[in-house]
């Protein structure tokens, strides 16, 4: 099956990393724990590449845009869900470490994919 658009774009593909690893990382966590901040915690982490999958797929620069806007949303969710985690000591400190690369290089990824959709206008000159 070829790639979509989306897939290679590695905003997409490190959205999907940070999705797989809070995955791994809420599995291991008691019962009470996933049930309360685990499941939002994913919830919020797949978002994000479900929203640059569906903003690629909505055929205009304007939806594009609205959804990558709403990746960038899901990130800052993400992000709060891990401080709960943190701070109710669900995490480990290799995981903090790791997470916490993953969420802070996707803050700029989403904003330079955000700049970058959309005609280019072109330079004018002045004569």
């Amino acid at each position: 099956m070829a790639r979509s658009n989306f897939e290679n774009l590695r905003v997409y593909q490190l959205a999907e990393q940070l999705a797989d690893e809070v995955w791994e990382t809420v599995l291991a966590w008691d019962a009470m724990a996933r049930r309360t901040v685990g499941e939002q915690l994913i919830r919020a982490a797949d978002s994000i590449g479900a929203n640059i999958a569906e903003g690629e797929g909505r055929g205009s620069y304007q939806d594009n845009r609205r959804f990558v806007r709403i990746a960038r949303g899901s990130l800052k969710e993400t992000q709060h869900f891990l401080r709960r985690a943190f701070r109710r000591s669900l995490l480990k400190p290799e995981q903090v470490d790791s997470l916490k690369a993953k969420t802070g290089a996707l803050a700029p990824m989403l904003n330079a994919y955000l700049s970058s959709i959309g005609p280019k206008s072109s330079p004018t000159t002045d004569h």
